[in-house]
């Protein structure tokens, strides 16, 4: 179903399938496509209001009876890492940190098959051939990186893990991140994340953009041991240690799409 605003964005509303996260419920997207000159400022503005980016589509979940999903951030300037995630951080110092122009390569579409595989194997993604592989990386019209993780081996550099990430104007957005999945016990996916913390200080930017916090998902609850975290409730952002759970939940499973889509500001047309 489409919703749209006067001489603006189009936003529509995909078809309820099984939720990813939470067993017996379903999911709704609200989505609008991404693109032309303005598309970097749009990706800015909406992910303020909790989006998401997946190739030129920016959505949020619209979904009957359940809001569970939020959208969450690390507040750069206050996050301290706890003692375990110093350990991963000092675990991982010999990786080498490489940024680039999000193009897809061989080496990254390999360790993506193995990380599926071992990791998501019944996933939304297990089938994705290389040239999905390669729309997922590639087909992006705002600013975006691919960071690379590389580790020396008697036999040359091998890829440990990739993120691709997108460039806010207050962060460092991380869009999809995977790694070598034999490195398990370096807990390479945490490490990504506390070293895209350093990233953001890097460059002087307060936030570091986390996707969707899913309490009571196995997959997605982990994200709120990243503190200080903020998540996207009530029309704005809150830290997570002053937000009643429950009363966030429902934020949005009452309100129909089209006044959803009222409320979203958009980018000045003028």
């Amino acid at each position: 179903m489409r919703h749209s605003l006067p001489q603006t964005h189009q936003f529509y509303v995909t078809a309820p399938q099984p939720c990813p996260y939470l067993s017996g419920r379903v999911e709704r997207k609200l989505f609008t496509a991404l693109q032309g000159d303005g598309a970097s400022h749009l990706n800015d503005v909406l992910s303020h209001q909790g989006f998401r980016r997946s190739q030129n589509v920016l959505y949020r979940p619209s979904c009957a009876g359940c809001s569970a999903c939020m959208s969450a951030r690390i507040r750069v300037r206050d996050f301290d890492p706890s003692r375990g995630q110093r350990r991963i951080l000092k675990r991982n110092a010999h990786l080498e940190r490489c940024s680039n122009s999000p193009w897809a390569t061989d080496a990254q579409y390999e360790l993506f098959r193995r990380y599926l595989d071992a990791r998501h194997a019944t996933g939304g993604m297990a089938d994705m051939d290389i040239g999905e592989f390669g729309a997922m990386i590639e087909e992006t019209p705002v600013r975006s990186r691919v960071v690379e993780y590389w580790r020396a081996t008697p036999a040359g550099n091998v890829l440990a893990a990739v993120c691709l990430t997108d460039l806010l104007s207050d962060g460092v957005s991380m869009v999809y991140s995977f790694f070598d999945p034999d490195l398990s016990a370096d807990s390479l996916g945490t490490f990504i994340i506390l070293d895209h913390v350093a990233i953001a200080r890097e460059a002087g930017l307060p936030y570091v953009y986390l996707g969707y916090w899913v309490p009571g998902s196995a997959k997605m609850d982990y994200k709120a041991r990243y503190s200080p975290l903020e998540i996207f409730t009530q029309g704005q952002w809150r830290d997570l240690a002053d937000v009643d759970v429950r009363q966030a939940s429902r934020q949005l499973s009452e309100r129909p799409a089209v006044d959803q889509v009222a409320a979203i500001e958009l980018p000045s047309t003028g």
